[in-house]
């Protein structure tokens, strides 16, 4: 379940003013397991792959989009941060809200998990430069190794779990308030705009504070 902070709060630093909410702790029940806004589907949705270490005592979630540039430039520093970190599993929720073709990057890197490809696929988009077409889409996922053929094919086989997917990491982001890519959630705490190195360790460590008050919540 969801329940606001009493106060507004600064977050990480003094350019960073963000509103604080935070998810609860404690066992799922059955019906908040099928709330898209349940600390489970925020934090750890099983359809989608986590990234850093899966065992890690915070969660970053961040919904983002592949042609957001705001997203690429911040990428590396946070995968930096949680490389060094070591105790960081960061969940990456496709958000295409930035027009065609974001919704079919998405669409087919969410289905290259299916060659067990999306670790590689999400690099590689998030790494290229200037906004996608489908050709260079496709020919950027053909780079990093993904039969693209097959991507496509799972794609359309897999069309309603892949749709139903998209469709909770935006009613959670409409939910959350956000309306820009990337909007982040940090352990309990929600986090819309651009961090830095300095702000996403910062944003961690009040996370782990939260978490020793919230003994269960990741």
């Amino acid at each position: 379940m969801m329940f606001e902070l009493a106060t507004l709060r600064r977050a990480v630093a003094a350019s960073l003013v963000g509103l604080v909410m935070a998810l609860g702790a404690g066992s799922v029940s059955a019906e908040e397991a099928d709330n898209v806004l349940s600390r489970e589907k925020v934090l750890r949705d099983p359809e989608i792959p986590a990234m850093g270490n899966p065992e890690g005592d915070i969660t970053i979630v961040e919904w983002f989009d592949y042609q957001c540039p705001y997203c690429k430039k911040l990428a590396p520093e946070l995968a930096e941060v949680v490389k060094a970190d070591g105790k960081v599993r960061l969940v990456m929720k496709e958000w295409p809200i930035l027009g065609p073709p974001s919704g079919l990057a998405s669409r087919l890197v969410l289905a290259t998990r299916y060659q067990n490809k999306y670790d590689a696929s999400h690099k590689a988009l998030m790494t290229t430069k200037g906004r996608l077409t489908e050709t260079t889409l496709r020919e950027t996922l053909a780079k990093a190794g993904v039969d693209v053929a097959k991507a496509e094919a799972d794609m359309l086989a897999h069309k309603d779990d892949i749709e139903a997917l998209l469709k909770r990491n935006n009613d959670q982001a409409e939910a959350f308030g956000f309306n820009s890519t990337p909007s982040f959630i940090i352990g309990t705490f929600r986090v819309p705009g651009v961090l830095d190195a300095a702000m996403f360790k910062r944003a961690i460590a009040d996370a782990r504070a939260m978490a020793k008050q919230q003994p269960k919540a990741k």
